[in-house]
């Protein structure tokens, strides 16, 4: 590869998206770049009079986990002699970073680059968010106002069945307009969680070793007692259409509330993007890699090549008809990518048009002796 010479250096560095900063041996900050500039503000100053010390205290505002501290980052970095991946926060907001050790036949340089979170998504949905709001609470008023105009122009021979009849349409609608508001409600605030970081604080408080099996039944059990797809969907009994198959002895370590989350979601799919008459089943099984993989299969309309890279981005429905045509944000997805990787997870997909698509889920495993029911 040839580099051109005339080509200047600090020029490339403010053309990255990243944030760059490098430290000399002496702990000397040499180099930063414009985007940098832009996620410290004021503080590169103070990073630049003082070097290294002004930006690890910076960079451990917030972070209480000895081992999660810049220094120990850097040791790791200089031990491991690659990239080593950690995190910062900057006005409320979890930004991932890295720390990489350059050793020149000069100098040894510690290289920081600082990633630029995208959270177009968050604004887009909290537009969304005060646009529902606001449909809600017009049609609420004016279905409202038409059930009490009904019960006011009640003819004195109607009976109790007619008028609740009458009324039960309203009634309907309004628990429509309830229901996708409360659900909105919680991707808002699953996104704002991931965006400050505070997801990692609250798996952290809620992960533990449990019976996978144990889970399994009760999750499944539960799904009686919520909504679990659209009011203005078929509201027939989905429960009877799901197998699982979790072998006993199996066992995973990671937060019980969150993975209900993630499979409520992933079946929620897996029901609207299907016939009725199919079955959805759920596997699971250990891995080579010492991991528990969870299989959600269905038998549904598939996901186009097209639109396969499209799948966890937020706001990137399917253009497929089937799916259009039923409701939805198009933002579950990808909070579910996110929060199964905050369980030290890892979530993805395969699928062909018509034939249907399997969702896996691999987390850690745990000892068997070691889960809880």
């Amino acid at each position: 590869m040839v580099i051109n010479s005339g080509l200047d250096g600090q020029l490339v560095l403010d053309g990255l998206s990243q944030g760059v900063l490098i430290f000399d041996s002496m702990n000397r900050l040499v180099t930063e770049n414009a985007a940098a500039r832009a996620i410290f503000g004021a503080d590169i100053k103070l990073v630049r009079a003082e070097g290294w010390l002004a930006a690890a205290t910076l960079f451990n505002s917030r972070i209480t986990n000895p081992s999660e501290m810049v220094e120990a980052v850097r040791s790791q970095a200089i031990t491991a002699n690659q990239p080593v991946r950690f995190h910062i926060y900057r006005s409320g907001e979890r930004i991932p970073c890295w720390i990489t050790v350059l050793n020149t036949h000069i100098d040894i340089y510690t290289m920081v680059t600082i990633e630029l979170p995208d959270w177009s998504a968050i604004a887009d949905l909290v537009e969304k968010y005060t646009e529902e709001i606001r449909d809600v609470v017009l049609a609420t008023r004016g279905h409202a106002q038409l059930i009490a105009q009904t019960v006011a122009r009640a003819k004195p021979d109607d009976t109790n069945a007619q008028l609740g009849k009458r009324i039960a349409g309203f009634t309907r609608v309004i628990d429509i307009h309830m229901y996708r508001l409360h659900v909105l409600t919680d991707l808002v605030d699953r996104l704002e969680h991931i965006r400050t970081g505070k997801i990692y604080d609250l798996v952290q408080q809620t992960t533990r070793p449990f019976s996978l099996s144990n889970f399994m039944e009760d999750f499944l059990e539960g799904l009686d007692e919520i909504e679990l797809v659209d009011p203005e969907t078929d509201a027939s009994d989905h429960r009877h259409r799901i197998r699982s198959v979790i072998p006993q002895k199996i066992a995973v370590i990671c937060a019980p509330e969150y993975l209900a989350l993630v499979l409520h979601d992933i079946l929620r799919n897996a029901i609207m993007y299907s016939m009725r008459a199919t079955t959805i089943n759920i596997v699971a099984y250990v891995t080579g890699d010492n991991n528990i993989q969870i299989d959600v299969m269905d038998e549904g309309y598939g996901i186009r090549a097209a639109d396969s890279e499209r799948v966890f981005q937020p706001f990137a429905r399917s253009r497929q008809p089937q799916i259009i045509g039923e409701f939805g944000y198009g933002v579950s997805l990808y909070l579910c990518k996110h929060e199964v990787e905050a369980m030290n997870g890892r979530i993805w997909f395969q699928s062909e048009e018509g034939a249907g698509t399997t969702f896996s889920i691999k987390l850690p495993a745990a000892s068997s002796s070691s889960s809880e029911g």
